[in-house]
């Protein structure tokens, strides 16, 4: 049996710990059962990103016309978008382990527990004070074998289709049919409901159902009742809430129906560790699980599933393993993003979560049509929507849909984290005419309109 200082299962973002403990002259061992990096650079935010950028410059000819510029594609090399993106994922698996020292030992292979300090890959048998789980979590199995799921497309190998059909109503199937759509895939979206990104608050995300719906041919209230590949093609008959069946075939079929956590491998029923009923692993505000010394950060929590996230998890769990930190860790806000067409941006509670809760909050909503930059860009749906504490004037929950909406969130964002209180986004100064003054009128009226309501 090896002995270990720490041991890390997964080397995604907890291959920055690995890095960090072996500088510190920590004995590690980080075991990985596909690709060092982890999902994100490898198969998630940064090759969609990557992909997005392309969809964004297509869109943006397509949309010329509103700014009385007759401009058109003559071709889109799919193909080369493709490749460029691949060579980005093949890159991710070598840097990642160059950072590591003669401290850190690397594994590949699946690792699995064979009590609470002792873990097995590839036969051998591994033991540590520290165990660090990192595994995050995979996209829930496709309905028909042949089908993709995200981890399918990054990277992409083989033929391009010339049409595709994605299932699902959350950020990913949005982001990818997006860009399918932009670079001249025939693609249709399939959602079970008539709800689009449901996780978003109410109004915004009725902006983005009317505005996404322009672009993107969504079969609502629809599911696949039967499908079949022969001869190249997916072979579908979809049906309606209402009892309606269609046929539809497509090359591709892409699900993108959320994720599972992959702590199903760990043999965790070798160990006291605690999972909840989604299969999560359960953690104290130190992110220390049931088993003293053994931690879980990222995906496989289950409770903040963003990359931004974990990577201040294992930022402050360094903390807690090289230096003694006996602080635990809150998050005070947790923005995200959903990088489409319209752009959408989050954070704290929405309205129907307020509402669920029983909390008091004020609502404000207002157009970015104030900010000139915002009228240059020539459409009129961006906007910010405010849920203020009446009592205190705190940002309780910040939504944005409009170009660049991730980037435009963090002046929220600062606020939140120094001193939370709308008024100072009214009061500070702006360059003017940018496009981050839209928030001027907006906390403007925020602040009157919390000030109204105690009348």
């Amino acid at each position: 049996m090896k002995t270990f200082d720490i041991i890390i299962i997964g080397a995604g973002r907890a291959s920055n710990l690995a890095k960090t403990a072996g500088k510190a002259g920590k004995k590690v061992a980080i075991i990985e059962k596909s690709s060092f990096g982890g999902t994100c650079p490898n198969r998630g935010c940064v090759p969609s990103k990557l992909l997005i950028g392309y969809a964004h410059v297509a869109r943006s000819i397509k949309e010329a016309s509103r700014h009385f510029i007759d401009a058109q594609i003559n071709s889109i090399n799919v193909e080369k978008i493709f490749e460029e993106t691949n060579k980005h994922i093949y890159s991710v698996d070598p840097a990642y382990r160059s950072k590591f020292n003669e401290n850190v030992t690397t594994f590949e292979g699946e690792a699995s527990f064979l009590s609470n300090y002792v873990v097995t890959v590839n036969g051998e048998e591994l033991t540590a004070p520290k165990i660090v789980i990192a595994t995050g979590t995979r996209p829930k199995t496709p309905e028909h074998e042949q089908a993709w799921t995200s981890d399918d497309i990054f990277p992409l190998e083989g033929a391009v289709p010339k049409s595709i059909t994605v299932v699902g109503s959350g950020f990913i199937a949005c982001e990818l049919v997006n860009f399918f759509d932009a670079v001249g895939i025939e693609s249709k979206l399939l959602v079970r409901s008539q709800r689009i990104l449901g996780n978003e608050d109410k109004d915004i995300a009725a902006i983005f159902k009317e505005e996404f719906t322009k672009n993107i041919d969504i079969e609502f209230d629809t599911s696949i009742q039967e499908v079949e590949h022969k001869d190249n093609m997916f072979h579908m008959t979809l049906i309606n809430k209402d009892g309606s069946t269609k046929e539809h075939q497509s090359e591709a079929l892409l699900y993108a129906t959320g994720r599972d956590p992959n702590t199903d491998i760990l043999k965790l029923e070798n160990t006291d560790i605690k999972v909840n009923q989604r299969g999560f692993i359960s953690r104290d505000d130190s992110f220390e699980t049931s088993v003293k010394g053994v931690y879980v950060v990222g995906d496989a929590s289950g409770e903040h599933m963003l990359q931004h996230a974990a990577a201040a998890e294992v930022n402050h769990l360094a903390k807690v393993l090289l230096k003694d930190n006996k602080e635990t860790h809150k998050f005070k806000y947790m923005p995200h993003a959903v990088f489409t067409h319209p752009e959408v941006a989050s954070v704290g509670l929405t309205e129907q979560k307020a509402q669920e809760l029983g909390i008091e909050y004020v609502a404000s909503s207002r157009s970015w049509l104030a900010s000139a930059k915002a009228q240059s860009l020539r459409v009129k749906y961006p906007r910010t929507k405010f849920l203020i504490d009446p009592n205190t004037y705190e940002i309780l929950g910040c939504h944005l849909i409009g170009p660049e909406s991730s980037t435009m969130m963090h002046q929220v964002l600062s606020i939140m984290h120094l001193d939370n209180d709308i008024r100072h986004l009214k009061e500070m100064i702006y360059i003017h005419p940018a496009l981050s003054e839209a928030f001027l009128p907006a906390a403007v009226k925020a602040v009157a309109d919390v000030r109204a309501s105690k009348k």
